[in-house]
């Protein structure tokens, strides 16, 4: 069953479609402009033996051939991830993984291929709501949804999810994302704005993700995806109580010693007191 629907965020009309490609994994393709972003996110039910973190890789891959070329060079091939696609990695990582629930260990992979790219439609906010969008329709147990926008400010008006041309002209470039009532991550610069200017800001850009939000709870409903049970995984109490007894009179002195080479060793001192 394929499902597409359009939300307008900001001046720009933001289409999500499932069920067309990659269907084997929860998928979702988003569309803004001439922009196109596929999200798949795929994971395990059962978490490795022994594993005591949230085992979530994000990957963002820009491909040449989005911009219409071929890499040069004499091997004709695409490299490693450029600094910029890890860093929006980083960037559709950090507001999805706190919504994971507590002890879950299932492995997790979001991959955002850009595969087709245009200057007035940035990638990366795209692939931050397709990368929400997909793990809302996936089995995996996730308390979404989040939404991505880019907040500019062009002679002292408010665009959300500028072009490139706009943010040369910009005196901010802030990237957040957002729930439907909280903002959950922000990363961006500014030129000298007031604490006020940018409160402004704020709250337009978590205005204009509400119907981007609303787009993907309803997706997820008509996708109909029963979420996995699962027995989280419980802390021994008791070891938690004896190693804070054991850690933290020697981590407050630590974090009181002022010189890094000095307090590192302290660390490490406290540290290799506790295993042992």
């Amino acid at each position: 069953m394929i499902i597409r629907e359009s939300v307008k965020v900001g001046d720009v009309e933001v289409t999500l479609e499932t069920g067309r490609i990659a269907k084997q994994a929860s998928s979702v393709l988003v569309t803004a402009g001439e922009s196109v972003v596929l999200v798949t996110v795929v994971g395990t039910k059962e978490g490795r033996p022994g594993a005591d973190f949230l085992p979530l890789s994000v990957d963002y891959i820009e491909k040449t051939y989005a911009a219409g070329k071929i890499p040069g060079g004499f091997f004709k091939r695409e490299g490693k991830l450029r600094d910029s696609e890890v860093l929006t990695s980083r960037l559709i990582d950090r507001p999805c993984r706190p919504l994971f629930p507590d002890g879950w260990r299932g492995e997790i992979q979001v991959v955002a291929t850009v595969l087709s790219a245009d200057p007035a439609h940035p990638t990366d906010v795209l692939a931050m709501c397709g990368a929400s969008a997909a793990l809302m329709i996936s089995p995996i147990p996730w308390a979404g949804p989040i939404a991505g926008v880019c907040i500019g400010r062009v002679d002292g008006k408010i665009v959300i999810n500028p072009s490139f041309a706009e943010l040369e002209k910009s005196d901010l470039e802030l990237t957040m994302a957002a729930s439907k009532d909280a903002i959950v991550m922000v990363e961006g610069e500014c030129k000298e704005l007031t604490e006020s200017e940018l409160l402004q800001a704020l709250e337009a850009g978590h205005r204009a993700v509400q119907g981007i939000l609303d787009l993907q709870i309803e997706m997820a409903k008509a996708v109909g995806k029963e979420k996995w049970s699962y027995t989280p995984h419980v802390r021994d109490a008791k070891l938690d109580a004896r190693v804070k007894e054991l850690a933290l009179p020697g981590l407050q002195e630590a974090c009181s010693i002022r010189e890094k080479h000095a307090r590192y060793g302290k660390m490490k001192e406290v540290k290799k007191a506790v295993v042992s």
